[in-house]
C-alpha cells in the first residue's frame, strides 16, 4: 500500500490525544565545535520516552474492535515493545510481547510496568518469529510487526511533520536505521512536506545491514553485529527498503568510538539523557563535517531509555 500525504496528517490527529508533541533543542557549543547548526528532535522526552509510540498508538488505533478484543502482540527489544504495552494499557486490552533475553532490564521493567506478557526467548529473528507465531496462534491476538507495518510507518512519519512545522528552514535530516520505521517514514513526510530536505541514517559498523541493502537493492544481514545500539540490531524489511531506496540520500557509517563519543557529548553539552541508537545520527554527522558544515541539519534524537548499569562500559573510568 503506498503511504499518502493524508494518510500521514490522519494519523497525526489519531495520535494526538496520545503523545507528546516533542521539543526542539539547539546547543550554542555543539555548533561551534562542530561548525554545523543542529537542531534536536528530542524524542527521548516522548511518551514511554522513544519515537516508537507513534507508530505503536497510530497501528493499535486503527485496529477495529473486532481485532482489538484477543488484544496485540509483537517481538521487539524494547521501544516497540514498550509502545505496544502503553497503548494496550490505555486502550483496556491484553499485550503480549516476545523480548530477547538480551534487551535492557529498564526496558523490560517497563513492558511489565505497562501491564503486558512478556516472553523471552533467543536474541535472534527467527527464535523471535516462532515465539510470537506461538503466541499469536494460542491467543488470538493481533500482530503489529514493529516496522514492516505501514500504520507503524505512517505514525512514525508524525515526527518529522513537527520538526518541518517548527524549523521549516532544515537543510539535512539525519536519522538512526534499524528496522527502518523511523527513517522510512521521515524520508516519505520530508517528501510530501518538504521536498528540497535531504533526508540521512547513520547506522553502526557493527550493524551495518541497512547500508548493504541500500546499495543492492535487496535485503541484505550484516556480516557481523557487536554494537551497543542494541535499537538497531534489526534488519530492514521488503517495504521500509522500497521506501528508503526512493527518498534517502545516503546511509552514513559510524564507529563504536564514535558513538560513544557523541554520546558523551550530547550529556555533557545538552544534559539530556539519550541512548546509544539515538546518538547513531548526530555521531554520522560529526564524522561528515565536510557534508554538513554551515547548514541547518535536524537529528532526530530517537529514545532516551537507557540501562544506566552500562556505563561503566561505555565510559570506563569515568
Amino acid at each position: 500500500m503506498e503511504i499518502t500525504l493524508q494518510n500521514i496528517l490522519d494519523a497525526a490527529n489519531r495520535i494526538q490525544p496520545y503523545i507528546h508533541k516533542t521539543p526542539v533543542l539547539t546547543c550554542q557549543s555543539i555548533n561551534e565545535l562542530s561548525g554545523i547548526d543542529f537542531y534536536f528532535k528530542c524524542e527521548n522526552f516522548q511518551k514511554i520516552g522513544a519515537f516508537k509510540i507513534r507508530g505503536g498508538m497510530n497501528a493499535s488505533l486503527s485496529l477495529s474492535a473486532e481485532q482489538l478484543k484477543n488484544g496485540i502482540a509483537t517481538h521487539s527489544s524494547g521501544n516497540h515493545a514498550q509502545a505496544l504495552a502503553f497503548a494496550a494499557k490505555t486502550l483496556g486490552i491484553k499485550a503480549y510481547i516476545v523480548m530477547p533475553k538480551t534487551s535492557p532490564q529498564v526496558k523490560v521493567n517497563a513492558v511489565k510496568g505497562y501491564g503486558a506478557t512478556v516472553i523471552m526467548c533467543e536474541p535472534n529473528q527467527a527464535a523471535r518469529e516462532e515465539a510470537l507465531q506461538k503466541v499469536v496462534s494460542e491467543t488470538g491476538a493481533e500482530f503489529i510487526h514493529p516496522y514492516d507495518d505501514y500504520r507503524v510507518i505512517t505514525g512514525q512519519a508524525t515526527c518529522i511533520k513537527e520538526f518541518i512545522e517548527e524549523i521549516p528552514s532544515l537543510d539535512f535530516v539525519i536519522t538512526p536505521v534499524g528496522g527502518g520505521g523511523l527513517l522510512s517514514g521521515t524520508s516519505l513526510g520530508a517528501h510530501y512536506m518538504k521536498p528540497s530536505l535531504k533526508v540521512y541514517a547513520g547506522e553502526p559498523e557493527g550493524a551495518a545491514d541497512a547500508i548493504l541493502s541500500f546499495k543492492s537493492g535487496k535485503v541484505e544481514k550484516a556480516p557481523f553485529i557487536n554494537t551497543i545500539a542494541d535499537g538497531l540490531m534489526t534488519t530492514l524489511s521488503e517495504q521500509t527498503l522500497g521506501i528508503i531506496k526512493q527518498h534517502v540520500t545516503d546511509i552514513l557509517l559510524v564507529s563504536e568510538e564514535e558513538i560513544k563519543a557523541a554520546l558523551r557529548l550530547i550529556y555533557e553539552r545538552m544534559k539530556i539523557i539519550v541512548e546509544p541508537s539515538c546518538v547513531v545520527p548526530f555521531a554520522a554527522a560529526l564524522r561528515n563535517k565536510e557534508l554538513f558544515k554551515g547548514k541547518k541539519v535536524g537529528i532526530i534524537l530517537s529514545g532516551g531509555n537507557v540501562d544506566l548499569t552500562k556505563f561503566s562500559e561505555w565510559f570506563p573510568g569515568v
